[in-house]
């Protein structure tokens, strides 16, 4: 007699299989969905973390709509209040895992997949011009530095983004760290790639980078990006990767103390700080950026409402700093809003994909002329030259 096969039992088992096991563990407490941003919004949105796994959890379609499985940031917030500290984040990945198996995935993902695919970035520009940001900065090649300076791929292609690699790059100068970086034959860490559910092209460009790391004699990595500094240090071990990694604002904080940066120039301004969700809550690295902007001579620092595990995601994570967002449902826009309500001047944080998100942000209210956004990276660029 022939098994049949329970279409709902298979799609839950598939979703397991993907690093989704604690979906069976769940007992839909709501706390998680009490917790997420999309709560705070203007607008109502269909997408509820917990009813997401309750479907999930039973294979019942519908949790695969665009504004649904792909609503997530993955920032962080219910792994953070669930009482049964289940990995939400990776029943996510795995749910997604399934559809981008099946040719799911948003129109606007594919496009970064394929230009991954082809150009070892998702900004659809040419490898080739990887290190175009470093012009005339005179940075070596690495051979045997202490550091590998891994430029994420926002940095080095995005113009915007290209001013933080730079200052990046000429504070460790001047502060004598002994550093290189690779350039063109790196590819994209694959961050944005697995959040996509693209299992199979993360392991590929995992696997790629850490060969010619070891090719190098890379032992440990400096990250401009919270993104690829979560990637290296928790997901690259999985396949092989093991390499000390720091994210910029850790190694500026040790230097400080060493005196090896001394900021000298004031900024008589008052600076909030936004908190990047991969800097913060997944890596709790929440003091070193903090100790770098109380440094700075003459500086105000002040802080949101909800800072540390409590801070709101700029909506730029899970992906989603590829996909458009209606006014109303942009969680940039209530950080933007919140940061003039204290009559801030600088709105400053430490991670590429936020800045590109708080300043589109402060253009959609139309203060873009009254407060600016910068990375820390910058302003302790001015304070030392």
């Amino acid at each position: 007699m022939s098994e049949t096969i329970n279409y709902f039992d298979e799609v839950r088992e598939v979703v397991q299989e993907m690093g989704g096991q604690d979906i069976t563990v769940c007992m839909q407490c709501g706390l998680c969905s009490g917790s997420c941003p999309w709560g705070r919004m203007e607008k109502e949105s269909p997408f509820s973390i917990r009813q997401m796994i309750y479907m999930g959890r039973l294979g019942l379609e519908g949790f695969e709509s665009d504004d649904v499985l792909y609503a997530c940031t993955t920032c962080g917030q219910c792994v953070v209040r669930c009482p049964r500290d289940i990995k939400i984040i990776d029943i996510v990945r795995a749910m997604r895992s399934v559809v981008a198996e099946t040719g799911g995935i948003p129109k606007n993902l594919k496009a970064v997949l394929g230009s991954i695919n082809s150009q070892g970035n998702p900004w659809s520009q040419d490898s080739e011009k990887r290190t175009a940001w470093a012009k005339d900065l005179d940075i070596p090649t690495y051979t045997d530095q202490e550091y590998l300076l891994y430029v994420c791929c926002t940095s080095a292609f995005d113009g915007r983004s290209q001013k933080i690699a730079r200052a990046i790059a000429t504070t460790l100068q001047k502060a004598g760290v002994s550093f290189g970086i690779i350039g063109n034959e790196e590819k994209c860490c694959g961050e944005a790639v697995r959040k996509i559910g693209a299992e199979e092209e993360f392991t590929s460009l995992a696997e790629h980078n850490i060969e010619l790391f070891k090719e190098k004699g890379v032992k440990k990595i400096i990250t401009t990006s919270p993104h690829c500094f979560y990637t290296f240090k928790n997901e690259y071990p999985e396949l092989g990767g093991d390499f000390e990694v720091i994210h910029y604002t850790e190694l500026y904080a040790n230097l400080l103390k060493k005196g090896q940066i001394k900021p000298v120039k004031g900024l008589a301004k008052k600076v909030i700080y936004h908190e990047p969700c991969y800097l913060g809550r997944h890596s709790k690295i929440f003091e070193a950026p903090r100790e770098i902007l109380s440094a700075i001579p003459e500086v105000q620092n002040i802080e949101f409402d909800k800072t540390q595990d409590s801070s709101m995601c700029c909506s730029g994570g899970g992906a989603r700093i590829w996909m458009e967002t209606e006014a109303g449902l942009r969680f940039s826009d209530v950080k933007a809003q919140e940061a003039m309500d204290k009559e801030a001047d600088y709105l400053v944080t430490a991670c590429p994909y936020c800045i590109v998100m708080l300043e589109d942000s402060l253009k959609n209210i139309d203060k873009d002329e009254k407060m600016a956004v910068k990375d820390i990276s910058e302003l302790i660029s001015e304070s030392i030259d």
